[in-house]
């Protein structure tokens, strides 16, 4: 079956939102220091920066967590390999994702390490020498528990639960804590029970801390032994 790509309105204030869902991509706040409280901060990055280190992703959106996360990395001056895996039912076109990046100054010099990659059918890209970016295309309830990689650290970055419940059904969460490396974490804006308690039956340890912005609370875990 032919992939579908994303159907992206857009809001005055530029902002991108999900026409499928009906959800923003990111804070209307402000999502640079949104992405980073909730997947750098929540993950303990990036401080737990390693040669090797292999971050995975449920909904890659824009791309903006990417950015964030290539830009910490940078920043970080880390000797080494980082592997970004993200899992995208409907990934947005170029011009989209060109435009939904285009609002952050503060990513100009690292947008075109996406930019001039992408493609919305997916596949593996050699960002840099130091970075790959890996983007599967398709339901992650079918892609992710015959995914092949294990990841240190998560973001749970799907749509609302209330709007995108399949992307945070039990199930799946199982299949991410069966491709966590031991002592993984995971990091997601949302804080709902049901979310919670799926990853705690999973095999996390799951705590409930300060959210950003409008949003009072948000979740992190760690992989239990």
């Amino acid at each position: 079956m032919q992939n579908q790509t994303a159907d992206v309105s857009w809001r005055a204030n530029g902002v991108p939102v999900s026409v499928q869902f009906d959800d923003p991509y990111f804070s209307l706040d402000d999502g640079l220091a949104e992405t980073r409280q909730v997947f750098l901060r929540g993950n303990r990055l990036p401080e737990r920066f390693e040669d090797g280190f292999h971050i995975a992703e449920l909904g890659f959106g824009t791309g903006l967590s990417f950015l964030v996360t290539l830009q910490a990395w940078r920043l970080a001056g880390i000797s080494g390999h980082l592997m970004f895996t993200s899992f995208e039912a409907f990934p947005m076109g170029w011009d989209d994702v060109s435009a939904a990046l285009g609002a952050f100054s503060d990513l100009a010099d690292l947008r075109e390490h996406l930019t001039n990659h992408w493609r919305p059918e997916g596949g593996r890209f050699q960002i840099a020498p130091d970075v790959t970016l890996e983007i599967v295309v398709g339901d992650a309830r079918q892609r992710l528990p015959n995914w092949n990689g294990c990841a240190h650290a998560w973001y749970l970055d799907g749509f609302s639960p209330a709007k995108n419940p399949e992307l945070w059904e039990a199930d799946l969460m199982r299949a991410v804590a069966a491709h966590t490396a031991p002592g993984g974490t995971f990091a997601t804006y949302t804080a709902a029970g049901s979310v919670r308690r799926a990853l705690d039956a999973a095999g996390f340890d799951v705590q409930r801390v300060q959210g950003f912005g409008r949003k009072r609370h948000m979740s992190v875990g760690t992989l239990r032994a």
